[in-house]
């Protein structure tokens, strides 16, 4: 990390670059498993995907140019012998960028123009810029020249396959401007010179990071990348997306799945309280009519085949606790009503006829997609949702109350009361908790991280039940932290998503349940492996529990704002 205002230095090959607000980022991810050589303008509107590539140019042979590419969160530099291109954003939908020695070259990602799919180039003789149109992503990306010169244009007006762009360069300082907008705008006149741009941008991210952590020091070194993370993946309200928006990643995970979101807003909560509690609510805004949440929300779609745990009980606890100004009456009543409606769900469409525990219908539903928990039957009654839906009936007991509903705190409590001990009784075998199968019947056990889960109970477990559970989740401590599967399981899988993988929300709802069961040693430590983690690994979706490499996905915004929960909170205790 650099010890100026302008930010970390991050590697593009991870992390796109983008900015706050800003459907689309710069970047050569373009779909999951596929980089390109260059950089490209990669949108997420109606999905992800390429329109534009980026390309310096040797101006004397007008081949690629070799370059470095540097960037931090206000710039984006291409470097080469002969010069540099840099890029800044100016507002979350223009992007400036100023050339030195090489040339550029602007072409559309794709080269196959039909009815339906591809992007058309022309230029635009009422706005004298040139104008990229993708059926992909439905929108227009103009690109105006406020100095230099076009020396090349290709496929202005083509159909079917051709190449299809422009090239810029001059002897002194070239630059444009590239806008994603709709349909029409005003001719691009340009306010501010490049360097104000940029200034504009670190300063804006610089204020970000003072307030979402106030608290970095040396101890907490991927603090501002985290924030990063966090800033450039978030989007302004378009499409379904009706608030304010940190989607998981601007690569290929660009949705807000409901679960992930929790993680998100408890990390942007003191510091950004207004953008927290729309992260905790965007998925309830899209609660269907017998209460369930959508499995994921993005731009242009809303996913309902599954669902995802209901850990919100358990989050807001944390969120209202964690918000600088405690919610209001009006706001309280909100999450109540949404509450009730969640949780109802579980108790009446995930119960079988005079069962007392709720199951899961997939392992999708559980987040913990694939998790040998699964493997003989996948609708399955499990410890882990029994837990989390004690945790929200104890919340919704607690907001009754606040709300002057005695009665239905009562009935809450009594509710979470008779749900603990049906998990105890039923699913409780004296070592270990058990999965049954919500039809069969028949009972198992893995060797699933997922199965000790119900530690997330914490004060409300029995103490000699918590400690069983805290020596099984100790043996799942490797190096960099907890792995999924146990490594000595036949099961185990050095990239097996939910078989081995160390991921960040099962890391912080386990700390947290050992810390209020008074497990602080073992709680101390799995925080302090995850944390080292990520200052050496990065904010990757998950990763590899015996190597600690980053997997799948490498901008990660949950992984980033579990990283800023728990260093927060090393910083404020010092364990």
């Amino acid at each position: 990390m650099t010890a100026d205002r302008s930010g970390p230095v991050f590697s593009v090959q991870d992390i796109p670059f983008s900015t706050y607000g800003s459907w689309f980022g710069i970047s050569p991810v373009l779909a999951e498993k596929t980089r390109a050589e260059d950089l490209h303008l990669v949108s997420h509107q109606n999905g992800m995907h390429p329109v534009l590539s980026l390309v310096p140019l040797d101006s004397s042979t007008g081949e690629r140019a070799e370059t470095r590419v540097e960037a931090t969160p206000g710039l984006l530099s291409w470097i080469s012998t002969a010069g540099r291109v840099d890029l800044a954003y100016e507002s979350p939908d223009t992007v400036r960028l100023r050339g030195t020695g090489p040339a550029l070259r602007v072409s559309a990602a794709a080269r196959t123009l039909t009815p339906f799919s591809g992007t058309y180039f022309f230029h635009d003789a009422a706005t004298d810029a040139y104008v990229f149109t993708s059926y992909e992503t439905g929108r227009r990306y103009r690109v105006t020249v406020l100095s230099g010169t076009v020396t090349h244009t290709y496929g202005d007006q083509a159909l079917g396959s051709a190449d299809r762009g422009l090239t810029v360069a001059a002897h002194s300082p070239w630059e444009i401007a590239v806008e994603e907008l709709d349909t029409a705008r005003t001719p691009y006149t340009s306010t501010a010179a490049f360097g104000k741009i940029v200034e504009a941008a670190r300063n804006a991210f610089a204020g970000f990071v003072d307030t979402v952590a106030p608290w970095r020091s040396s101890a907490t070194p991927a603090a501002e990348l985290a924030a990063y993370v966090l800033w450039s993946a978030t989007v302004r309200p378009a499409g379904l997306v009706g608030r304010p928006a940190v989607l998981m990643s601007k690569h290929w995970m660009d949705k807000v799945w409901s679960w992930d979101h929790c993680f998100n807003a408890l990390a942007l909560a003191p510091g950004c309280p207004e953008l927290a509690w729309d992260q905790y609510h965007l998925p309830f805004d899209h609660q269907d009519e017998t209460g369930a949440l959508p499995d994921s929300v993005t731009h242009s779609e809303i996913l309902h085949n599954f669902v995802k745990p209901p850990i919100h009980g358990w989050a807001f606890s944390h969120l209202r606790r964690r918000l600088p100004t405690p919610p209001d009456r009006t706001q309280l009543a909100e999450t109540y009503a949404r509450l009730e409606r969640w949780t109802h769900f579980w108790l009446t469409a995930r119960r079988a006829p005079g069962a007392a525990l709720p199951h899961y219908q997939h392992g999708n539903d559980s987040g913990w997609d694939n998790a040998t928990t699964f493997s003989p039957e996948r609708v399955v009654v499990t410890a882990d949702l029994a837990a989390f839906l004690v945790l929200q009936l104890h919340e919704l007991a607690y907001l009754a109350a606040q709300l002057d509903k005695p009665d239905d705190a009562r009935r809450w409590t009594r509710t979470a009361e008779t749900t603990q001990a049906a998990m105890l009784d039923e699913l409780w075998a004296g070592d270990r908790f058990l999965a049954r199968g919500a039809r069969s019947g028949e009972t198992w056990h893995s060797s699933s991280l997922l199965d000790l889960m119900p530690i997330v109970l914490g004060e409300h477990l029995p103490a000699e039940m918590s400690a069983v559970l805290a020596d099984r989740i100790a043996a799942h401590l490797t190096p960099y932290g907890l792995a999924t599967e146990l490594p000595t399981s036949p099961h185990y899988l050095s990239d097996g998503y939910w078989r081995g993988p160390i991921w960040a929300p099962a890391t912080i709802l386990i700390e947290d349940g050992l810390r209020r069961a008074g497990h602080h040693r073992l709680a101390a430590d799995i925080s302090a492996r995850f944390r080292a983690l990520c200052e050496t690994h990065g904010f990757a979706e998950n990763f590899d529990a015996l190597t600690g490499s980053g997997l799948r996905d490498r901008a990660y915004t949950w992984t980033a704002g579990s990283y800023l929960i728990l260093a927060e909170a090393h910083a404020g205790r010092g364990d």
